[in-house]
């Protein structure tokens, strides 16, 4: 119910029945889609002409750089036609919708306790209107699939080419579990993406991307991002004034680190299902341009891997997953109310420091370390039959 309110609430403030709010996320969808129709989505690419159309468009302006690959601007030109008000239920409601019943079919009688555990996560992406929930549904089919052993997993991880780099983790994860099959359905979907994406906007959107790229990559070296709402190595770094250099170096380090925890984790003989968990969760490891609207993976990750934690895990170390998660996922949420009071203040700049990854370090520790453990450490009866504790996090 608390969502629908959100979701309802920024509905009347785009229709105007509510005060109205500065640009975000969802309006740089709907802003962009509008430029698919009008034939210059290629200048969405270059930030100061993207500001132009801001203001012809909402008489605003905001710093939201458009780097998304070209396939996914086909998916935005479809929200386009729709009154902003309208577009935006139908995009975040139908996504928030399959998302939670893929999450549901994953963790099945653990499905309440995900939720709770995602939280702050579940507000962060209904208030942005961001395409969390739409990553998280692809990612949850991707595991399913991969859990499956078909090749049909192929398909949800090839329609992953409109945000790759929250797909590596999988991509590795069927590498090592040897889903040929798998992933020449997923090279063969993006290949089509990429393809009808040049047809429909033609080959000039390319360049335009690449060149949009390159600004992204100026930005976040300068620190003009919101450092605060990320949930990477490379902004907790950055935001305290270390080198650009140093703190990407950091970042590649932790991303090898955590993506050869997946080829490790199959040859400790781990299950499958952790596998693949453990691949969703080292996806939002990878790339410094991660933010907390991204962590409906995290669910992924946590619905696959919760039966375990749960059978392993003491109840001090249930807790700590619970806390460190909404840490991780509310953390931004809370520096961003901070900000916006703070603004224009010396203040201000004491919660612009970005601290989601030092806490998401921890939980991937500890989820590594509770997995690791035993058939005597986890619960298990003489029988076999796992006895799952009762605690904070398993009621």
């Amino acid at each position: 119910m608390s969502l629908a309110a959100v979701m309802l609430s920024k509905a009347l403030r785009y229709a105007g029945l509510l005060p109205a709010q500065d640009i975000t996320d969802f309006d740089a969808f709907h802003i962009a889609g509008r430029m698919v129709w009008r034939g210059d989505i290629a200048q969405a690419y270059h930030l100061p002409a993207l500001l132009e159309v801001q203001q012809a468009l909402t008489g605003d302006q905001a710093f939201l750089p458009w780097t998304y690959p070209p396939p996914f601007n086909l998916v935005v030109a479809a929200l386009a036609p729709l009154p902003i008000g309208l577009a935006y239920l139908l995009f975040v409601g139908a996504t928030l919708a399959t998302y939670l019943l893929v999450l549901r079919r994953i963790a099945g009688p653990h499905f309440a306790t995900v939720v709770v555990a995602l939280a702050p996560v579940l507000f962060v992406a209904v208030a942005g209107g961001q395409n969390g929930f739409l990553m998280g549904t692809l990612i949850g089919l991707t595991g399913l699939g991969l859990l499956s052993g078909g090749a049909r997993a192929g398909l949800p991880l090839g329609l992953m080419v409109i945000k790759p780099h929250l797909a590596i983790g999988l991509a590795v994860g069927a590498l090592v579990l040897r889903r040929w099959r798998c992933l020449a359905l997923a090279a063969a979907t993006a290949g089509f993406a990429l393809g009808l994406s040049t047809l429909v906007l033609g080959p000039a959107i390319w360049p335009a991307f690449f060149g949009g790229v390159d600004e992204a990559k100026a930005f976040l070296a300068a620190g003009a991002y919101p450092l605060f709402r990320m949930i990477s190595v490379y902004a907790w770094l950055r935001s305290l004034d270390l080198p650009a250099a140093l703190a990407l170096a950091a970042q590649a380090a932790t991303a090898v680190a955590v993506l050869g925890l997946i080829p490790l984790a199959l040859r400790r003989g781990m299950p499958r299902r952790q596998v693949v968990g453990l691949a969703a969760l080292a996806s939002l490891f990878v790339s410094p341009y991660a933010y907390d609207y991204d962590l409906p993976l995290y669910g992924v990750a946590l619905a696959l891997l919760l039966p375990d934690l749960l059978g392993r895990a003491s109840r001090g170390e249930e807790v700590a997953l619970l806390v460190l998660g909404w840490m991780v996922g509310g953390y931004g949420l809370v520096a961003g109310g901070l900000h916006e009071a703070l603004v224009g203040t010396e203040a201000a700049s004491s919660v612009e420091i970005s601290l989601a990854a030092p806490p998401f370090l921890l939980l991937l520790a500890l989820v590594w370390r509770i997995l690791r453990r035993g058939r005597a450490a986890a619960g298990l009866d003489a029988a076999g039959t796992r006895v799952v504790p009762v605690g904070p996090i398993a009621a």
